[in-house]
């Protein structure tokens, strides 16, 4: 069902996605190390649940795991990892092959991630391949007192001489996961080992309403094309929102509840992500309130800033700027900067 507020689990149940599927299938066979990337509800959860549920893996989210300490430690990592794989039976019988992985009994600090990456790889061996996915990997450079760097030479360890073992990383901030791996930086570990990149983009217009169309069809509801066509103009192509709508026309009935109610879940959500980042720096919601009010250039921003008692050193404005853009709350093009999802820049300027 498409108007289903929880994470799809089957590739039957994602709207248009067959050829990031494909992507994804190509990626993992020619590379250790796959990187799928978009904004906030695109469905890379979803897409990646779904593909999981047809190959042996198991999905990680680092942004869970950093928000209960606001940092990971390698006993909570692995902890997870026993957790994660733990409820594997569908592969037991599935694959007819009896999970007998020692590092399930082991106590987490007594164990090395070099070794549960061992043991996965020869459960990969046995079923064919094995994945471990990193959902919001870009949480991993709060991994241990190095930034992450130890992860970074785990994956480079497993890119090397793991062959069974495959390694996906997601991420919405797709700058800072770049950052974070710096596989062009010969003073990573991974430097030089290349990686596929598999690209979840927004839907375009004419796909988003096809979307909302299919969506009310499989509930038997007739909605106008006008209403349709509006709510897609004010949500975009972005499927997160898109469900949100259509649950609640469904629950409402009435375009005009539908949105207010859509717009009232979306800055809910919103909110918490923007206090998250107002802890790494309260002037990056001015800026983001600044564009979203049509402040859009770097000197209006300035501008802006400065009328409202904030005057930031242009080094230091440049900085922030390029920091938003690297955590996808904005783009720029031809000098001028814009939300990259359309209703933050809604919510901001509620």
């Amino acid at each position: 069902m498409l108007f289903d507020l929880r994470p799809k689990t089957r590739r039957e149940d994602i709207f248009d996605r067959e050829e990031e599927f494909r992507k994804l299938e190509e990626s993992l066979e020619n590379y250790p190390l796959t990187l799928l990337l978009g904004i906030r509800r695109v469905g890379k959860s979803s897409l990646l649940r779904a593909f999981l549920n047809e190959r042996p893996g198991i999905l990680i989210d680092c942004r869970e795991l950093y928000a209960e300490r606001g940092h990971i430690t390698r006993e909570e990592l692995i902890k997870e990892l026993q957790s994660t794989i733990s409820p594997f039976q569908k592969f037991q019988s599935k694959f007819k092959i009896s999970l007998n992985l020692k590092f399930l009994t082991l106590e987490p600090r007594k164990l090395s991630l070099r070794e549960v990456f061992r043991e996965l790889n020869d459960l990969g061996e046995e079923l064919g391949e094995f994945i471990v996915a990193f959902d919001e990997a870009q949480y991993l450079r709060f991994y241990g007192s190095r930034g992450g760097k130890e992860l970074l030479a785990l994956f480079a360890y497993a890119y090397d001489s793991l062959p069974n073992l495959k390694i996906i990383l997601t991420g919405s901030e797709v700058g800072l996961l770049h950052d974070f791996l710096k596989i062009t930086d010969y003073e990573s570990p991974l430097y030089g080992r290349i990686a596929g990149e598999v690209l979840v983009k927004p839907f375009d217009k004419d796909t988003s309403v096809e979307f909302l169309k299919r969506g009310f069809r499989e509930v038997n509801l007739d909605v106008p094309e006008n209403e349709i066509e509006e709510a897609v103009e004010l949500l975009d192509g972005i499927p997160g929102w898109l469900v949100v709508f259509g649950v609640e026309y469904l629950r409402n009935g009435d375009f005009g509840r539908a949105m207010k109610r859509t717009l009232e879940v979306a800055k809910g959500l919103i909110m918490g992500e923007l206090e998250e980042l107002r802890r790494r720096s309260p002037r990056y919601v001015d800026i983001l309130r600044a564009i979203a009010l049509g402040y859009n250039r770097w000197s209006l921003i300035r501008d802006y800033l400065a009328v409202k008692g904030t005057k930031i050193p242009e080094p230091r404005l440049y900085a922030l700027l390029e920091n938003l853009k690297k955590m996808n709350w904005i783009v720029e093009e031809d000098n001028t900067y814009k939300i990259a999802d359309p209703v933050v820049a809604t919510v901001l300027r509620i």
